[in-house]
């Protein structure tokens, strides 16, 4: 009996890698690019606020995706190192477009309490105010709350993506909630 060659759709993400690295049949990128390329594309928008510059993010990082997928472990979802590539390509592009290469850290000490405080009256933003409030903050703050806020992302997936220990995901989430708190009550 013929056994049915899957549909490309019912195919996981190992399942297309495998095909692109294994049997070299690079055209089954596209399947990967038509999957992710719309979350690639909203990252990018979401964090560098221009739609041509976004589509050309987009691109450069589903090239750089393409070149080093050889280099993908599957020690994480394809997804989760996606997203790591696009966090790190777009960061870095915006450090060189902004000319905000940061070499020190700010060192803010936050109690648990004074915590709440900020999660608190930054829910309270309204969204008018916030963007403009994510639009002033370095772009590692502004990408961190958003992963945590807008993508619903878990301190596991960060550290995953971002390469940190559990403690700095959690004191940098606190320290960009403080940030964006203390940028608010300055511009408002």
């Amino acid at each position: 009996m013929f056994k049915r060659k899957p549909k490309i759709e019912d195919l996981s993400d190992d399942e297309i890698i495998a095909l692109i690295i294994n049997q070299k049949q690079s055209d089954y990128f596209q399947y990967l690019y038509l999957r992710y390329s719309p979350v690639v594309y909203n990252k990018c928008i979401s964090l560098a606020n221009d739609k041509d510059i976004a589509k050309d993010l987009t691109h450069d990082i589903f090239l750089k995706v393409f070149l080093n997928l050889s280099s993908f472990k599957g020690k994480s979802k394809f997804s989760t190192w996606l997203y790591s590539i696009t966090y790190n390509f777009c960061i870095d592009f915006l450090k060189k477009e902004r000319n905000q290469i940061e070499t020190v850290e700010e060192i803010i000490d936050i109690t648990d309490q004074e915590d709440e405080a900020y999660e608190k009256q930054l829910l309270e933003i309204k969204v008018d105010k916030l963007q403009q409030v994510l639009n002033s903050i370095s772009i590692e703050n502004k990408t961190i709350l958003l992963m945590k806020y807008q993508d619903d992302y878990s301190i596991k997936e960060m550290q995953e993506m971002l390469g940190l220990s559990e403690s700095a995901v959690k004191m940098r989430i606190k320290r960009a909630k403080a940030k964006a708190v203390n940028t608010y009550k300055n511009l408002y």
